[in-house]
């Protein structure tokens, strides 16, 4: 379901937009531009990401078991959800979106789509997702996604965004909330555990989104966007990077009590990894050497995916938990 955080990406989470396609000025052609200007306003790329915590999450609260119809449901649920959220914070951006290399390209930017017509659109996919949600889960769950496209619309995009460079941090906070949903919509509450994986969603977005931020940094100034490449130097960025990426690798290990040793191993490797490449990044900008930050963005995308794939995989496997051992 899930880089819910647009930052430019956020996470949660690049923002990408499909390649345009010159088509001929058809009926047909006309058709399937306008319909790939609404996908394109869903930011799909982003979404791949949201829908990659969900997985993991459900599988965890019913370590062993596979309910495929279950986790369907909730996927589709969950696209609806972010998918509204991403073309309302379109919507919202729509007058810094012109001013970004990066995102000029989107919709509303190009006048591909009315605003008016957007906004209806945006509306309508978070009113189906909390009802196919409640339907096909439970109240909790939708109630979640409601809140999770609140808090990102409201909170994120009209209020922190424009006006401090802790935008990403507590903006990240809906790009968080697919775990709490996956886990809510199969067992109709909320414990520990999704606040963990929360917490690792939660800690990763900073790094993920500064590294990209240093990249487009000059965009992010323009547009007016606070973002902390625009106003700090390198050198203090990649040092909260580095503890961002600290907190995400240590917050990982927390949830090894209630996993197997397949989700222990590969949280360790990759976690060794991550902090790898983030140091590296922090000691380049520090000898003053010219760096790549937008290759910790990629990688962290896929640190992620691996962390969590792990789980769904020891999830699957359903072997005695570490917990167990002590317990």
């Amino acid at each position: 379901m899930v880089r819910i955080v647009e930052h430019g990406g956020h996470g949660l989470a690049g923002g990408s937009e499909p390649a345009q396609v010159n088509r001929p000025d058809t009926l047909l052609g006309r058709a399937i531009g306008k319909v790939l200007a609404y996908l394109a306003l869903t930011k799909p790329r982003v979404i791949e990401l949201l829908l990659v915590a969900t997985i993991p999450a459900m599988l965890l609260a019913d370590r062993g078991n596979v309910n495929f119809p279950l986790i369907l449901s909730t996927l589709f649920g969950g696209w609806m959800g972010a998918a509204s959220a991403n073309t309302l914070n379109c919507v919202v951006d729509a007058d810094i979106d012109k001013m970004m290399k990066r995102t000029a390209r989107r919709p509303l930017a190009r006048l591909a789509v009315p605003t008016s017509h957007a906004l209806v659109f945006g509306l309508l996919l978070g009113a189906g997702s909390f009802a196919w949600l409640w339907w096909a889960t439970n109240l909790l769950a939708a109630v979640l996604i409601v809140l999770t496209i609140a808090f990102y619309v409201l909170v994120y995009t009209m209020v922190l965004k424009r006006r401090t460079w802790q935008n990403v941090i507590w903006g990240g906070a809906a790009g968080c909330m697919p775990v709490m949903v996956g886990w809510a919509a199969v067992t109709g509450s909320i414990s520990w555990e999704p606040i963990v994986l929360f917490l690792v969603i939660f800690f990763w977005t900073p790094p993920h989104t500064w590294a990209l931020a240093m990249r487009y940094k000059e965009d992010y100034k323009a547009a007016g966007v606070p973002m902390l490449p625009v106003i700090a130097t390198e050198e203090r960025v990649t040092k909260q990077i580095l503890v961002y990426t600290w907190l995400t690798v240590l917050t990982t290990l927390a949830l090894v009590p209630a996993a197997g040793v397949v989700y222990a191993a590969i949280t360790l490797v990759a976690g060794a990894w991550f902090l790898l490449m983030a140091h590296q990044l922090y000691a380049g900008v520090r000898r003053g050497e010219p760096v790549k930050p937008l290759r910790l963005f990629l990688q962290s995308n896929n640190y992620l995916a691996v962390v969590f794939c792990g789980l769904a995989v020891d999830s699957v496997l359903g072997m005695n938990t570490i917990g167990s051992f002590f317990s």
